[in-house]
């Protein structure tokens, strides 16, 4: 028996798995091999479990640079292409899921989304979720990028897309690189700025949410809103 009889039958044992049980008790190399095999037919167990060893996790190897990931032998382009994908598709599901729901009820899919977002960018970025007059998400939309301080998020901005979105009301998020979920100086300051523009257009701000890492700071769940 060659050597590709052998892989396609070890592949074929894992995609039955997949399909009978879904991921239940796959371990994060197995899963990575089956994304591996969408765009390559070599054996990847080697790969799959370097990945693993390397970025330690699934999830660290999904949101890996490419580069990074080029560096493990045995993965090319196609392969990140693969990966990447996933990621996005996955990212793209997870939005899907809470644009028309209502924020409160679906605070954890929001906060689900989010995390997955939002974990992995080096640098900081400011998203506003738009709500109706019933608390349902209109929309989701990341206006800066960067830095955030109060010379860099502009009011007017965030006052004009509240407009057009025809929005009752906002919810801020922002990450943090670093990890902390303490609110900053600026954090503080923007959000109090924000909430003052907004109240000229009967616009209101139901929360600022902070993620770092896997975890979150909630605002008015704080009080400080």
């Amino acid at each position: 028996m060659g050597e590709n009889e052998i892989n396609r039958g070890h592949y074929k044992r894992l995609r039955d798995r997949f399909m009978s049980n879904g991921l239940e008790g796959f371990h994060d190399y197995e899963i990575l091999e089956l994304l591996l095999t969408l765009t390559d037919r070599k054996n990847v167990k080697p790969p799959a479990k370097e990945a693993i060893k390397i970025f330690g996790s699934l999830k660290a190897v999904l949101e890996a640079d490419p580069k990074d990931l080029k560096e493990i032998k045995g993965v090319g382009d196609n392969n990140v292409f693969g990966l990447k994908i996933a990621q996005a598709v996955a990212r793209r599901y997870l939005a899907d899921r809470v644009v028309g729901a209502d924020f409160i009820r679906s605070a954890n899919d929001v906060i689900e989304y989010l995390t997955h977002k939002l974990r992995d960018r080096a640098k900081e970025a400011f998203i506003v979720i738009y709500l109706n007059g019933r608390n349902q998400i209109i929309r989701m939309e990341e206006l800066f990028e960067g830095t955030l301080t109060t010379s860099a998020v502009y009011p007017r901005e965030v006052v004009k897309n509240a407009l057009k979105n025809n929005a009752a009301a906002l919810v801020f998020v922002h990450n943090h690189p670093s990890g902390t979920l303490t609110p900053s100086r600026d954090d503080m300051a923007i959000t109090k700025k924000l909430k003052q523009a907004l109240t000229t257009i009967d616009v209101s701000v139901h929360d600022h949410l902070i993620i770092a890492g896997d975890g979150y700071y909630s605002f008015a769940d704080h009080g400080v809103l």
